[in-house]
């Protein structure tokens, strides 16, 4: 089955630019610090309103409509309900397999948080800390969450697989993002010796975590590893005779090539996704299925100034006077183009899922988000940004 997918992020694992009102009257920039400025019973009804609105089984049946096959749904450690304040959603899972279940779509289920973060971005729950890899009753508590998991939905219909864990960041991409500069933590005691994650724990924490999963799933379900964004160091690893059904997962972003250099022009953007995705994503599937989990169309040429790899009125910028000097046909025509080529390159291998499905965001009314609405693949394919797969 070649992958026609959406991740249905910000619904079980909260990204405050995303939905913004959610954390109205704090100050909290991620999901860690939300339930700290907030009543109990505020925390717990915005919490639950949220879930219960923001995906439903009309969802799934307008993901199934536009053609898609697949949906990744980013779940917190906490999903089980066993780490307060923090509210459990496995009951929103359960009713996301019976909708994928009935409309014919798969779900990838992927564990997109850790406690004390594999990462330090805001998506990986708390900002600024990077030091679950370090913490060994932490990552054994992670296993024991996917050992869960994969025992409770291991031999639905439904599963297409699960990711033991999302974007554990490695040395490379932790200094090209600038972590503690572009995520500050609010806690620096707490924040006091994080580092990226090394490759020798990954593949230590995945091998694990595959001996976990696969006994308690149906054949055909795949475990899926991310690549930490190390694209090539996972071929020996990764071909050993002991994985049966594994992929490997890697997340490309054009915001992440413009800081890497790419230049900010449509021919910029389409020579460096010929040059660098299509030539890797082929390379790696001769010896592994490799989807591309994440990805979308933003890019600063459609904002109108360069966003500085991604960065938005959150991390201090503010595009608002900066209207971009396009055409609403020529932002089309570039949107268009950037999609064509980059679903191309995704053609080299088994698949991919755009980031994200929907947004929260007023992209009209409030002008420091313009130019983000893109990030929405509902919205981009009824602006016929995205071509429909239908």
């Amino acid at each position: 089955m070649y992958v026609k997918g959406v991740n249905l992020g910000n619904w079980l694992v909260l990204e405050k630019w995303m939905s913004p009102a959610l954390f109205d009257g704090t100050t909290a920039e991620d999901e860690y610090y939300l339930p700290t400025q907030l009543s109990p019973e505020v925390y717990e009804a915005r919490i639950k309103v949220h879930r219960s609105e923001y995906i439903s089984e009309r969802d799934f049946a307008t993901i199934r409509r536009i053609g898609l096959n697949t949906v990744r749904i980013p779940v917190p450690y906490f999903i089980f309900g066993d780490r307060p304040p923090f509210i459990g959603c496995i009951e929103e899972l359960d009713k996301a397999f019976g909708w994928a279940e009935k409309y014919d779509i798969k779900i990838l289920i992927d564990l997109h948080t850790a406690p004390l973060s594999q990462n330090g971005f805001d998506n990986g729950g708390i900002c600024g800390v990077c030091k679950w890899s370090q913490t060994p009753k932490e990552v054994e508590f992670v296993l024991n969450v996917l050992e869960k998991l994969a025992k409770r939905y291991g031999q639905r219909k439904g599963l297409f697989g699960i990711t033991p864990i999302n974007e554990p960041i490695t040395e490379e991409m932790w200094n090209t993002m600038d972590v503690p500069g572009r995520y500050p933590a609010v806690d620096k005691e707490m924040a006091e010796g994080s580092a990226p994650n090394t490759l020798e724990f990954l593949r230590d924490f995945y091998d694990k975590a595959y001996d976990l999963i696969r006994p308690n799933m149906k054949e055909d379900a795949y475990v899926v590893f991310h690549d930490g964004f190390e694209l090539k160091a996972w071929k020996e690893f990764i071909t050993q005779s002991k994985y049966q059904n594994v992929m490997l997962d890697t997340h490309q972003y054009l915001m992440v090539a413009e800081a890497l250099g790419c230049e900010q022009t449509l021919e910029g953007y389409v020579s460096y996704i010929q040059k660098n995705y299509e030539k890797d994503i082929a390379e790696v599937q001769e010896y592994v299925p490799i989807i591309c989990g994440e990805w979308c169309l933003f890019n600063s040429c459609a904002v109108g100034v360069d966003t500085k790899g991604g960065q938005s009125v959150l991390n201090g910028m503010d595009f608002a006077e900066n209207e971009a000097g396009m055409t609403a046909d020529a932002k089309k025509e570039l949107y268009e183009q950037i999609a064509k080529a980059q679903l191309a390159a995704w053609q080299k291998g088994s698949g991919y899922f755009y980031w994200n499905y929907k947004l929260l965001l007023d992209t009209v009314n409030e002008p420091h988000w313009r130019g983000w609405d893109c990030w929405d693949l509902s919205k981009s394919v009824d602006m016929g940004w995205f071509p429909s797969e239908v």
